[in-house]
């Protein structure tokens, strides 16, 4: 593939065609540094305070209109067991 710019971007950025895969990396390998720092437990604990605590409403509604944007619910979400 040829290394084309983004002429319309502004900030350089190649366009690497259908999806950004060196974004999609860079998301990959700062998950898997995240899921062995050893702070993912402490961190849902800190996402359950949160639903519980005041700003408990602001992001149940984030959620409702997150969801409204997805054109269907994750089948996965909902999987039983094999």
């Amino acid at each position: 593939m040829a290394d084309q710019r983004n002429p319309g971007s502004g900030n350089g950025q190649r366009n690497e065609g259908e999806g950004n895969y060196t974004a999609a990396r860079q998301f990959d390998e700062a998950q898997q540094r995240f899921a062995k720092s050893g702070q993912v437990e402490q961190k849902a604990k800190d996402a359950l305070e949160a639903i519980d605590g005041p700003e408990g409403e602001d992001l149940r509604k984030a959620e409702k209109v997150g969801k409204a944007h997805a054109k269907e619910e994750d089948r996965l979400l909902n999987k039983k067991p094999s």
